[in-house]
């Protein structure tokens, strides 16, 4: 699947119209934790989160993400879509949810590109 299909498969628009709409997707990733994203996500995944600050930009490209995903039709301030505009990252944003979007995702085909994180990394903590 390339960004043009996902813009149809989720009902998107694109934020920012010079994106590569050619970049192929190979799965997905939803999270809003950016450190999540950074531990888990691997190459050529479109990112699906409910976050629109800078971060969400600098962290994609640093995963070498194929598209970022707004969920719940939320728009981005301006200083993110030139940061997406800058990193030539597809920003999209879509009216469904993160659950649904997960959900049209892999129905149809993709996979998800999240690793396993070792217990370890996680700083949760039990209730007793």
């Amino acid at each position: 699947m390339d960004v043009k299909d996902l813009l149809h498969l989720i009902n998107g628009v694109l934020i920012n119209e010079t994106a590569d709409l050619s970049r192929e997707i190979k799965g997905g990733c939803g999270a809003d934790l950016m450190s999540d994203v950074l531990a888990s996500i691997q190459p050529d995944a479109v990112l699906l989160t409910g976050l629109c600050n800078p971060q969400v930009i600098r962290t994609a490209q640093m995963a070498d993400v194929s598209a970022v995903v707004l969920v719940r039709g939320k728009v981005p301030p301006q200083e993110t879509i030139d940061l997406a505009i800058q990193e030539r990252i597809p920003l999209i944003t879509s009216p469904y949810g993160m659950f649904e979007l997960c959900g049209r995702l892999y129905q149809a085909g993709l996979s998800s590109l999240e690793r396993p994180m070792n217990s370890d990394a996680c700083s949760c903590e039990e209730e007793t």
